[in-house]
């Protein structure tokens, strides 16, 4: 069983505010929770991400710790 008076106050119905707005409810030690991201708004969860790699992950890699085939590379050229 827990300790008398040590745990903090625990709040069921805490409310997440983002940008504002009153978002969800969850059960934290904090009555208001203020963020600047969740899943409503982030790029990943609202499907808006976008990937960009305009010069390739694995080439870069490569070249950084000098395992680039240049032969390989100057076949790709041609």
């Amino acid at each position: 069983m827990a300790k008398p008076d040590i745990h903090p106050k625990w709040y069921p119905e805490a409310k997440v505010i983002c940008n504002g707005q009153v978002v969800m409810t969850v059960g934290s030690t904090k009555p208001e929770l203020h963020v600047d991201v969740w899943s409503g708004n982030h790029p990943f969860y609202t499907g808006t991400q976008k990937m960009i790699d305009t010069e390739g992950r694995v080439e870069r890699f490569m070249r950084k710790y000098g395992m680039f085939d240049q032969s390989a590379a100057s076949d790709e050229q041609k």
